[in-house]
């Protein structure tokens, strides 16, 4: 038999029965909308987690540490102040040669150190002041580190420095009266600020050192630690600590306190921090709380469409059902068309082609309703939550509910497929039916 003739008196008989048609195909179209908006949703919130958890950082960065305790790190030349005791603790510390041990790791770009202050500082500009964030990098562009300048420069000099786009608003006007109306944050791009910082002796007497810093750039707003940071030159920011402590800093022998290393590419950072971990330091990176968020998501997804899928297998058992009953009522028909000629695999083929193709249909419409649901309840839900993050000033959502292409195919696919499946029994009794026995059958 022809493959066109074999659909024309598929479609024929499916079209025959329509009521009883229409009927079982409900269950198929229930169960393939339920897969469709269940699994649409748990993508949209999985979306939704990225775009808000992708500030929480560079997702090529990762956060270096000292390691303290377990397997100690000793360089690939034997240990060059790579480890130092104390006590009876060992700790790995982040030396100079520790760091060009990090640089030679296959997919590493940049290893900058870092550090902060260690006594107090308050920053003036005329009559404000302002407590901030002072921090010392090793790199003398903030480029390096993937921050963006919204006014001026990222390139560092002696006695420069930048900041984020939030440090002006933690300035106030400490002789502002009760009641008044407090001043509206300063432009301090291009100016010079004191920073006052502060030390204290060992009876508790605070000691002051004003110095004069020249702002030479603005930050672009990350929703990150930058945002209310101030960056300075790591030289002069050990400066300062040499001051507050009173000795020298030898980084060779103490190591930096934290080191900030720049992946090439973010398949790669998971790796990368796994090899840091191996060589005793301490290794933190937002990728690997992003996929810790990704893989709930994805069992989410299983779990919705299972669920679904309970629906589409009960379905199943409606479509064997119908095509049991067809095959009784047409008994006679199929007795008839073995005798003119018919083989057993034309008329299995018939019938596995009528139950694929209430399957088919099925899932064309479930299809189209989960779609219908799913746009309605992502209008209803981001009129809702827009509403929320403008109570709490969080950033809205973009999707609540988001239907990738492959999914509506896959699910016609899985419909068609268990209305196949359904009809494999019935099937092959009708095509194992005996000519004569068959125009016998009342």
């Amino acid at each position: 038999m022809e493959f066109l003739d074999l659909l024309r008196l598929i479609l024929g008989n499916l079209n025959r029965r329509k009521g009883r048609v229409a009927l079982t195909a409900i269950g198929v179209v229930i169960g393939t909308a339920a897969v469709v908006i269940l699994v649409s949703l748990a993508i949209g919130l999985q979306r939704n987690a990225n775009e808000q958890l992708y500030g929480i950082g560079d997702l090529t960065q990762i956060q270096v540490m000292p390691g303290y305790g377990g397997e100690i790190y000793m360089g690939g030349g034997g240990g060059g102040g790579v480890s130092v005791s104390e006590g009876t603790q060992e700790q790995a510390i982040l030396t100079e040669l520790a760091l060009d041990e990090l640089r030679a790791i296959p997919g590493v770009v940049a290893v900058i150190p870092r550090d902060y202050l260690w006594g107090g500082v308050i920053a003036r500009y005329k009559r404000m002041e302002g407590y901030i964030n002072l921090i010392g990098i090793g790199a003398d562009d903030l480029s390096d580190l993937g921050l963006e300048a919204s006014q001026g420069t990222l390139i560092l000099e002696r006695g420069d420095i930048i900041i984020g786009p939030q440090v002006a608003a933690s300035f106030y006007d400490p002789h502002l009266r009760y009641g008044m109306d407090p001043p509206v944050p300063p432009d301090l791009f291009e100016r010079q600020l004191t920073f006052i910082y502060m030390k204290w002796d060992i009876q508790g007497n605070e000691i002051r050192k004003s110095v004069m810093h020249q702002v030479v750039g603005v930050l672009t707003e990350t929703l990150n630690e930058s945002d209310w940071s101030v960056y300075i030159r790591l030289e002069d920011l050990k400066a300062l600590n040499e001051w507050v402590s009173g000795s020298r800093i030898n980084y060779n022998k103490t190591g930096y306190s934290q080191v900030i290393v720049k992946v090439d590419d973010a398949k790669h950072v998971l790796d990368v921090n796994n090899q840091i971990i191996e060589m005793g330091f301490q290794a933190y990176t937002p990728l690997a709380f992003v996929q810790g968020i990704n893989n709930f998501y994805l069992i989410l997804q299983f779990i919705f469409g299972g669920v679904g899928a309970i629906a589409l297998l009960v379905a199943a058992i409606g479509i064997a059902n119908t095509m049991a009953m067809a095959i009784l009522e047409r008994t006679r028909e199929i007795g008839l068309m073995k005798a003119i000629g018919a083989t057993n695999r034309d008329v299995l083929a018939i019938f596995l082609g009528e139950a694929a193709g209430i399957g088919f249909v099925g899932g064309l419409g479930g299809i189209l309703i989960g779609w219908l649901a799913g746009q309605g309840l992502n209008v209803l839900a981001l009129v809702y939550l827009a509403g929320q993050s403008a109570e709490t000033g969080a950033m809205p959502p973009s999707v609540a509910v988001y239907t990738p292409f492959w999914l509506p195919a896959f699910s016609l696919l899985f419909a068609t497929l268990i209305g196949l499946v359904s009809g494999l029994y019935p099937a092959l009794r009708a095509a194992t039916m005996v000519p004569v026995n068959a125009l016998k059958y009342e």
